[in-house]
């Protein structure tokens, strides 16, 4: 218990820090605010549009999408919010020698280094996804049970946590290539894929092989999907894929952490 407290005041403290550094560039953060409201609106806009000529896309309805879409929106907030910003300054950490100084810390390295600088600015990108989301099960007349919200809500955990895993697996192999600025864009290039409901990768033996390949092998396509049908009350099918989900986002988890540890291990300070 006396770890965990201490855990939460330095979490506690790396969020202060955060909002005095937003709050002395003001000006940045209203601009960041602006442009997620913006690029928000075309979102939405882009697919109401799309829905007026269609009824569905390949069994998701107008407001079953805007509730897929929120889930996507909202697991990418969170990880782009508290991961994103130290993931990317990792290498930079490398290069300047500043790793050392983490090391030194009586703290365990790799929640020093995911969560020490926050992106306050994309809390208003969750707001604008739970908002999007309530709008979605308003739309579609679905009737929450306490069920369907908590596994949801283990679900969204699930697809962050896995997220998180990649990301900083990505990040940890700034040890031996001393910039990985091209991996980390190979994230944001796996990670579009994630922007489409699964069964829209069907029809051709191309998509069904990109269906499987970023649903089981690399499932992007499932941490997104899966509890995005759970709210909405979509089969699953087969019924387990809620639970290998979350079996997915551990294996990922502990597989980056063990990446992250074997990449220190490796680390020549900028000392020797």
């Amino acid at each position: 218990m006396a770890a965990i407290r201490q855990y939460r005041r330095v979490f506690a403290t790396f969020f202060r820090n955060s909002l005095m550094r937003e709050l002395g560039f003001r000006s940045n953060f209203f601009i960041t605010l602006i442009t997620r409201g913006f690029w928000f609106t075309v979102q939405f806009v882009m697919f109401d549009l799309i829905y007026r000529h269609v009824n569905q896309i390949k069994g998701w309805s107008r407001e079953e999408y805007f509730g897929f879409m929120a889930t996507g929106m909202l697991v990418n907030a969170i990880v782009e919010a508290f991961f994103m910003p130290n993931c990317a300054r990792f290498s930079e950490l490398i290069r300047t020698g500043d790793l050392d100084f983490v090391l030194l810390k009586p703290i365990d390295t790799q929640f020093l280094i995911s969560l020490e600088k926050m992106e306050l600015a994309m809390f208003s990108q969750i707001v604008f996804a739970l908002g999007l989301l309530g709008y979605s099960l308003w739309q579609a007349n679905i009737h929450l049970t306490v069920l369907s919200v908590v596994m949801y809500g283990l679900l969204i955990g699930a697809a962050v946590t896995f997220f998180y895993s990649l990301m900083i697996g990505l990040a940890a192999t700034s040890v031996f290539f001393g910039r990985n600025q091209g991996l980390l864009d190979f994230w944001f290039y796996v990670t579009i894929f994630a922007r489409y409901p699964s069964s829209i990768y069907s029809g051709s033996p191309t998509a069904e092989v990109f269906r499987f390949l970023f649903s089981y092998v690399l499932p992007i396509l499932l941490v997104i999907t899966v509890p995005a049908q759970v709210l909405l009350g979509k089969l699953l099918e087969p019924s387990w894929l809620g639970f290998l989900t979350i079996a997915f986002s551990l294996v990922a988890f502990a597989v980056s952490r063990t990446v992250f540890h074997w990449s220190l291990r490796h680390y020549r300070s900028a000392s020797s």
